[in-house]
């Protein structure tokens, strides 16, 4: 009797209240199409999933099989990259050069939402799928959906593949003849953006809906009409459809988990699964168990070690080191009640967190006399910022939810430090050693050999600290598993092969391979600004010596940095040895990062691994708990036939801190990035420890962005 009545009141009221809402309609995330993107079956809708979601999407509806790897860096952006199997073509004509292996077509599509849904108004989308791909599946549209109870409408017009109704392009009334018809199924290499062909030619309609069971945990059911012109899409003739209505059901089997079951275009079965998460809180999947550390005896050793300085002083580094705080120098001024401490710590990405744990800490401990906490923040020996608490404020505002109440201009600062000032300085030990046992997959994706070729592998992540400022990084593998004796693809690069060499290198590292040997000596210039020295085998295909220079100013939301860097290509084997080719690479590079969206900008320019000079360009977005997703691409001095297949170098990455898979705190984040094509050309040496992240904490706004987690 109280899910009917519940269900009787969603369905008066528009917009039902939330807590039942998710209750009754468990799971109420957009959904994936088959085309890997947020939509109903075949067709789009206005839906995207929230700001700061990742998710990768399968689907096979004969003769396509498609996945789909999706990033949200705003609530109004949707961006995919689709990697799709057609079965009823092949790779090539050449049975020497691909064998029986089907046709692989890469793509991008991106949407975008224009006006969000209210009350009274649908919400409205953009979109556009296989944006700069070889245009076997290239279509323009808008969108706009609407929420009644628990149905959810959709209705749109496209260009493209989204035009099988042929309908008269209103472009062409409005702006002229050129809107009038359009190139299709191009069947090129792809890498270009098609300007001249973006909504023209035919337009056409598609609908649908979405239904939600109550209380049947989340299952939907979809219905649509498909506005998709099969004889435009894929290869001739294009694919036989006997119905243009779709239907399908989609199930949740967890809150990040689905799998769907449909039958389109009249003839087809088709099936698929999703995976999503949302990773811009810390708390992204697993909940912390990762508590503020509390002092048992705390009253008695505050009559312990009251206005003894020694007593103090052991106190602090044996009490912060049970956290993992370590403790570099300290100096206590009783007189005026002020401690100052530089530490370093390897725990949390989080500065705010950091500092207040360090002072809960302390002031469980510390005798009333000692009212002011200096903390500097130590990365590489160097001093980063300073942050000063006042034992009183701490204390009187924990428990008000409002996060600068503490805060000012002076609470946050630039660092000054004097090591000759501080008068306890524990003596530290070299070198010190810290590693850890990883899994890793390398990977080769479809090319003419196989759709997939990779290994998996047992890696370890060393560092080993020599002396302040001085460490080496050590990363290396050994192979557990591969498939790689089928993979042979050559390179057909005009340009030195500074990266097309790529299947070498897989290969004949394949049983043990030494991805980095870096030495690197780091060392504040003064006042913000910051230097790296560094030797050794700095990647995977790359050994040799350089440095880095970054001006950063803290109150400021730009840096400014230049690196040199002579380089000899390694062998193929990824150990020690290497072969003929060297270069001199570098660039100058201008950071900028837009606090209210969060937006960073990178523009790199010089010269580059092959030899070629331009610019590079890298834009992302930066979440407060470090996820980053972001894109990049370049432009030399080299012209697209030297460049090769995709034109220009370009491509899209996420890292994803690595604490959202943890109970515990943890620095470092997993990376994962896609570039269509690998090429010579725009390449860039990728050194460990770069002195941008090095040096992120040396900014007000790191700092200020997590203040609220000062009492986490």
């Amino acid at each position: 009797m109280k899910n009917r009545f519940l269900i009787l009141v969603s369905a008066i009221s528009l917009y039902a209240n939330t807590s039942s809402f998710d209750y009754i309609y468990p799971y109420s995330d957009p959904t994936f199409s088959n085309y890997g993107t947020v939509g109903l079956i075949s067709v789009p809708n206005a839906r995207f999933l929230k700001e700061g979601s990742l998710a990768f999407s399968w689907n096979r509806a004969q003769p396509y099989l498609r996945g789909s790897i999706l990033a949200y860096p705003f609530s109004w952006l949707e961006a995919s990259y689709q990697y799709t199997d057609i079965n009823n073509q092949l790779y090539s004509d050449s049975f020497a050069f691909s064998g029986n292996q089907t046709y692989k077509d890469k793509g991008f599509d991106v949407k975008i939402r224009i006006f969000k849904e209210t009350n009274s108004t649908p919400q409205l989308a953009l979109g556009l799928r296989d944006i700069a791909g070889t245009g076997l599946f290239a279509s323009e549209y808008f969108v706009a959906s609407k929420q009644i109870n628990n149905i959810d409408f959709t209705f749109g017009v496209g260009w493209g593949t989204l035009s099988a109704q042929g309908y008269k392009n209103i472009f062409s009334s409005l702006f002229g003849d050129s809107f009038e018809t359009r190139e299709l199924r191009s069947g090129s290499k792809g890498g270009e953006f098609s300007n001249d062909a973006y909504f023209s030619g035919p337009m056409g309609a598609f609908g649908g809906l979405e239904y939600r069971f109550p209380n049947l945990k989340g299952l939907r059911f979809k219905a649509e009409y498909d506005g998709i012109d099969y004889t435009k899409e894929g290869f001739e003739p294009g694919v036989k459809q006997r119905s243009r209505y779709n239907f399908g059901f989609h199930y949740p089997l967890s809150e990040n988990l689905s799998i769907k079951l449909g039958y389109v275009r009249g003839n087809t079965l088709n099936i698929g699964f999703s995976f999503k998460g949302n990773f811009m809180k810390t708390d992204s999947f697993v909940r912390k168990r990762d508590p503020k550390l509390i002092i048992s005896n705390s009253e008695e050793t505050k009559e312990d070690i009251s206005n003894d300085a020694e007593s103090i002083y052991g106190f602090t580094q044996n009490s912060l080191q049970i956290s993992e705080f370590s403790v570099n120098e300290a100096d206590l001024d009783l007189d005026s009640g002020v401690m100052r401490i530089t530490y370093a710590q390897n725990t949390h990405a989080d500065y705010a967190r950091a500092a207040g744990r360090i002072s809960s800490i302390l002031d469980q401990i510390y005798p009333e006399e000692i009212k002011t906490l200096k903390l500097v923040n130590l990365n590489a020996d160097m001093a980063l910022n300073e942050i000063t608490i006042s034992r009183d404020k701490f204390n009187r505002f924990e428990n008000i939810p409002v996060k600068d109440l503490i805060l000012n201009m002076d609470t946050v600062k630039p660092a000054i430090r004097n090591r000759n000032s501080y008068e306890f300085q524990p003596p530290m030990t070299f070198p010190f050693f810290d590693y850890e046992l990883v899994p890793v997959i390398r990977s080769q994706l479809g090319g003419p050999d196989g759709f997939f070729f990779g290994d998996l592998r047992l890696g370890v992540d060393a560092e080993a600290i020599f002396g302040r400022g001085s460490n080496v990084q050590i990363n290396s593998s050994i192979g557990v598993l591969d498939n790689y004796d089928n993979l042979k693809l050559a390179s057909d690069s005009v340009l030195p092969h500074v990266r097309t060499d790529i299947v070498q290198y897989l290969k004949q590292s394949k049983d043990f391979s030494i991805e980095r040997l870096q030495f690197n000596r780091f060392a504040g210039l003064g006042k913000e600004t910051y230097a790296k020295f560094s030797v050794g085998l700095l990647e995977e295909m790359f050994g040799g010596i350089g440095g880095e220079i970054l001006y950063r100013p803290f109150y400021k939301s730009y840096a400014i940095g230049a690196e040199a860097w002579f380089v000899k290509q390694r062998d193929y084997s990824m150990q020690f040895d290497f072969r003929e080719y060297e270069t001199v690479t570098g660039h100058l590079t201008f950071y900028y990062r837009n606090e209210p969206t969060k937006i960073l900008f990178m523009l790199r320019g010089g010269k580059f691994l092959a030899k070629d000079s331009g610019l590079n360009f890298d834009i992302s977005r930066v979440f407060d708990n470090g996820l980053r997703m972001g894109v990049f691409f370049s432009r030399t001095d080299i012209s697209k036939e030297e460049f090769g297949e995709g034109s220009f170098d370009k491509g899209w990455y996420f890292h994803i801190p690595l604490e959202s898979f943890f109970r515990v705190y943890r620095k470092g984040s997993t990376s994962f990035g896609l570039r269509p094509v690998t090429r010579d050309g725009a390449q860039i040496l990728m050194h460990g420890f770069d002195l941008y992240g090095v040096t992120d904490q040396a900014n007000f706004y790191s700092v200020y962005r997590n203040w609220r987690s000062l009492y986490d």
